[in-house]
């Protein structure tokens, strides 16, 4: 059968979940097209899978640790085109496949439903009020029709997943609201991991304690940066791998320590985070729930004004699986923080048991079976 998966490429989280179910997908014999754009399609192409370019569908600016929200608004409404909407349905026209998934990319889907395919998304965010609350009018205008978009989206797909550990433990819980009479079609996957704990070899050499800080390439976050710098010179005896992604000036990242590895890219991170004893990150779902899975306590910076992120951050530190940081926290606060993250077994303890339930739930292999179900039933019409 044929497969075609839609990915938004802000954040890598979407990519590596979309990489993990096409090579899933594959496994079990079936053809795979990706539809992707930017760094994205890059590193799906990295990975050897079939991608095709797909516009930009969202844009995120912002400066100084914060989301500004008016601004990504702005650009993502001036990107909107006659000419990209048919780009898309072009593409499905020409794969024609028996089933689309989008994880985060809307115009997938107003094509598949244009042809009569069966569709589904993975989400981890389905609460829009809150993110325009308190942003001013024509944020909330923006965040009304939004809203509207969004309620026409799961009324018009046959299966929501959610690619997180099942309540009460799931990450993005608090970003979770579905309009009534959609909730039968929202299941929980678990995490949608691109390689399992299992399969996973560690560094040989990685010094340890080692904290594994994956950040992302976006400019407003160097103020994290600096300050994971600046702790790591506070004790020489803890090492750090820092990735920063391509779009990060790293000529501004000056009196590195010896203990730092900077790296620009990483395709593989699984065999950091098995080499590790936590994560520092944002607050993006996909790198807490991957850091999660290999039982790693985490301490999460996330954007300020993004209120998805918060909440993410929020639920860590409730559950215990590690700490919720602001802009304004400083090097030696962020250094008892780890210190603290390593010596506690109490967190390792909590982290572990999402660890066991990742390996039982398998998420790739909950959404193949699943969309095999849909794809099967098409192919009978």
């Amino acid at each position: 059968m044929r497969f075609l998966i839609f990915v938004c490429g802000e954040g890598l989280g979407h990519t590596g979940r979309c990489i993990s179910l096409a090579n899933e997908l594959i496994s079990a014999g079936h053809d795979v097209t990706i539809g992707a754009y930017g760094y994205s399609k890059e590193l799906i192409e990295r990975s050897g899978l079939s991608v095709m370019e797909v516009p930009q569908e969202l844009k995120l600016n912002g400066k100084n640790g914060s989301l500004d929200l008016r601004n990504s608004i702005m650009a993502t409404a001036g990107a909107i085109s006659i000419g990209n909407i048919k780009n898309v349905t072009d593409l499905v026209k020409k794969v024609n496949p028996h089933f689309v998934i989008s994880d985060g990319y809307y115009l997938g889907i107003l094509a598949a439903k244009r042809r009569g395919i069966n569709r589904g998304m993975i989400v981890n965010q389905s609460s829009m009020e809150e993110f325009f609350k308190g942003k001013g009018p024509a944020v909330a205008l923006a965040g009304s029709a939004v809203r509207m978009f969004y309620t026409w989206i799961y009324n018009n797909i046959d299966i929501i997943f959610v690619p997180d550990f099942k309540p009460p433990s799931t990450i993005c819980g608090s970003n979770l609201s579905f309009p009534k009479g959609v909730e039968h079609k929202v299941e929980f996957t678990g995490p949608v991991l691109r390689k399992r704990f299992d399969e996973v070899v560690p560094k040989d050499d990685v010094k340890r304690p080692h904290v594994l800080c994956s950040i992302g390439g976006f400019g407003y976050r160097l103020q994290i940066f600096r300050m994971i710098l600046k702790a790591a010179e506070m004790d020489l005896n803890i090492n750090y791998t820092l990735i920063g992604g391509p779009d990060l000036d790293y000529g501004l990242l000056d009196n590195v320590p010896d203990n730092v590895d900077i790296k620009k890219l990483i395709p593989d991170p699984f065999p950091y985070y098995r080499s590790s004893d936590l994560v520092i990150c944002t607050g993006g779902h996909g790198t807490l729930t991957e850091s999660l899975s290999f039982g790693l306590p985490v301490i999460s910076f996330p954007d300020q004004g993004h209120n998805e992120q918060e909440n993410n951050a929020r639920l860590l530190e409730k559950n215990g699986y590690g700490f919720f940081f602001t802009y304004s926290a400083t090097p030696g606060e962020l250094l008892d923080s780890i210190r603290q993250l390593i010596d506690d077994e109490s967190f390792r303890s909590r982290t572990s048991e999402l660890k066991e339930q990742a390996q039982v739930l398998d998420g790739p292999a909950y959404i193949r079976k699943r969309i095999e179900k849909y794809a099967f039933s098409c192919t009978k019409q």
